[in-house]
Parts: C-alpha cells; structure tokens; sequence
C-alpha cells in the first residue's frame, strides 16, 4: 500500500506541476545541491574562526584549519552538495538546474544572519526574494527532458552542425583570450579572464551532462562505459573545468570578487543556457510563451543575484567603497573573509564574498592623493 500511495504522490505531483517525474528528480537534486554548498560555507567559516582562535589564521597563511573537525565536516557537506549538482543534470535540463545554483546565495546569507550573527541588508532580502522569484518561474516553466537511450545519441546531437559551430565560436574566442588578451589587458580588464572561464564553462557543462546521462543509464543496467565517446566527455570536462579553474583563480586574485562573482555567474549561466538550447534543443518543445517566461525568471535571478552582492557589506544604509581591483598587500592585512559562495552548476567552484574593504586606500585622479574609506561624518581632507 505504501508503493501505491507514493505512486499515486509522484503521480499528483507531475500532473499539478506538469513537470516530468525526471524534472522532478532533477529539480529536487538541484535544490539539495544548493542547501548542502549553501551550509557548507557556514560550516566551514565556524570551523575556520574556531581554528584561527587557537592558531594562525588561513587569512594569513595558516593552515591549523585542516585539524579542526568543523572544518572538515563543512569539506564534505560540499561534497555531497557536488555529487548531488552533477546527478542533477543527469535527470533535468541545464536551463532548469544551472539558475538554480543561486539559491545556495540565498541559504548562505539566511544562515549567515541565524549562526554567525551577520547582518543582512534590507535590500539583500529583496535579492533573495528575487531569486526565489525568478527560480520558481524557471522551474514552473522549463521544458521536459530529453529522452536519451545511450551516450552515442548525445555524441549524434554533439557532433551536429550547429553544435559543432558553437563550440568552434567558443574555443576561437577563448584562444584569441587567452593569446592576444590576456598577456595585454588580464590585470586590467576584468572581461578578458571571466570570459575564458565562462566560455570554457558553457562547455563543461555540456559534458557533465553527457557524463551524468551516461552514468545514470549505466546503473539502471545499460552499460555505457564500453563506448569511446564516454571517455571523451571525461576528457573534455577535465579539460574545461582545469582551465575554468586556472582563469577564475587569476580573476579573484586581481579582482574584487564582489564585482567577479556577479559577472561570472552572469556570463556563465547565460552562455550554458545558449549552448543546452543548441546542443540538447530545449527550446523545440516549447511555444514562445513558454520561452519569453522562463528569460524573464532567468532576468529576476539576475537581478537579484546583482542586488545580493551590491549590498552585501551595506550595514544601516551605509556602503563601502570598493575599489574593483584589490592590492595584495590589502588582501594579506584582511581579517577574515565572508565565504559566502557563488557557485557554478557545472563545477561548483565556490566563489568568496569580499573581505574588509574598511582602510583600503583609494587613489583619486588626477593628483594620485591616497584616499580612505570613512563612514559616518568623517571628512575627507584635500592637500590639492
């Protein structure tokens, strides 16, 4: 009787929502992946203060973090959190499960503000609420899965014309990046670095997906490992992700990451939209209704995401000043760091919020006099 009922539950719920019982799945997998990043950041700063209580701090090169057990189980949660991200696309289609990476924003600053005590800024409320907005849209109106029966399908839709052309477009744009670009402007332009990684990224992505569908049709007892074009997807997303990483490591190093995450999640998410619509033709099975929704929920995440970070170190009305590019020095005199993430769906790459920013020197132009950041009714002193 219990099969039945929940039969009978699975049967309801797909035709209330009318989502397949593999969107479900998958949305479902998404959101755990989103609660399980979104406390692992939490979980790991409590175990980061406890650790720098008693020993040098990480901020400042201190590696006491690694015996402290809080931090760990943090370490794993995101893990779990991962494996859970990448079952997701196995089930649902990437325009459904890669917006939804920005709830773990949202369940961060939730329990930011509940166990560490932080506060959270009027309008980064309205942020969250937008992000549920927006994702509630998405998931309400995204397309059904695919049906796929093995991994050489999935290789028939990579190898078609259209794909191919994408990702001839991509790996062009990234080279002419990563030769011409970034030797000349990477420590200047923040585009040139966010680029790569997002370019590199929507292709990921694809493979994972690839990977997930292989990997799920094996367990159900079809066996796709014997097939070569498996072992190339493992290949491409070890390729992509490693440069992802390379690039996006470069960009928070010379960038503030209040103004990298926001754009990165922009620039990645909008990209592996576009390349799930050519490659996996999300779009075929749906009207333009259905379509011009699921864009203005992807806008209101967005929007949110964007308003999120923009007030993120805003405390009773009052914002700091942050300087797009960092000095190194500013970032060895921070204390602490807020590990609030902005992840990727395809690799999870957690993305920190901004450190203190307070008494980082700005320079005013065009007399170079160093300027600080004051707050209240501290008054700036010219010597011009």
């Amino acid at each position: 009787m219990g099969g039945g009922g929940g039969a009978r539950l699975g049967h309801w719920v797909v035709s209330y929502t009318g989502m397949s019982a593999d969107n479900i799945k998958g949305l479902l997998l998404a959101v755990s992946s989103s609660l399980f990043i979104g406390a692992s950041f939490i979980v790991k700063k409590k175990g980061l203060k406890k650790a720098g209580a008693s020993g040098v701090r990480a901020g400042v090169g201190g590696y006491s973090y690694l015996l402290e057990p809080l931090w760990w189980i943090g370490m794993i949660t995101m893990v779990v959190g991962e494996i859970a991200n990448f079952a997701a696309y196995a089930f649902a289609p990437a325009i459904l499960v890669t917006p939804l990476g920005a709830l773990s924003i949202i369940i961060s600053a939730v329990l930011a503000r509940i166990i560490l005590r932080e506060k959270l800024h009027i309008f980064g409320v309205l942020g969250c609420i937008l992000c549920v907005v927006g994702s509630t849209t998405i998931v309400l109106h995204a397309p059904q899965e695919r049906e796929i029966e093995s991994v050489a399908e999935v290789w028939d839709l990579a190898t078609e014309p259209a794909f191919l052309l994408y990702a001839g477009v991509v790996l062009a744009a990234a080279f002419v990046l990563i030769f011409h670009f970034v030797p000349q402007y990477g420590q200047t332009h923040i585009m040139v670095y966010i680029g790569v990684c997002s370019l590199f990224g929507s292709l990921s992505v694809m493979s994972v997906k690839a990977l997930g569908i292989a990997l799920k049709l094996t367990f159900s007892g079809m066996n796709q490992l014997v097939y070569p074009q498996t072992w190339v997807f493992v290949l491409v997303v070890i390729a992509c992700i490693v440069t992802q990483m390379n690039y996006l490591n470069k960009a928070l190093d010379t960038f503030n990451t209040a103004v990298v995450s926001p754009i990165y999640y922009t620039m990645f998410t909008s990209l592996t939209i576009l390349a799930s619509v050519i490659m996996f033709k999300d779009w075929d099975r749906q009207n333009p209704t259905q379509i011009v929704t699921e864009m203005c929920g992807f806008v209101t995440i967005l929007s949110g995401t964007f308003l999120l970070h923009k007030t993120k170190d805003m405390v009773d009305g009052l914002q700091p000043n942050l300087p797009i590019r960092i000095p190194k020095h500013a970032e060895e005199d921070a204390y602490g760091s807020e590990e609030i993430p902005l992840r990727s769906a395809a690799d999870g790459i957690p993305l920190r919020s901004p450190r203190s920013t307070e008494g980082i020197p700005l320079r005013s132009a065009p007399d170079g006099i160093p300027l600080r950041s004051l707050r209240g009714t501290e008054s700036l002193r010219s010597t011009g």
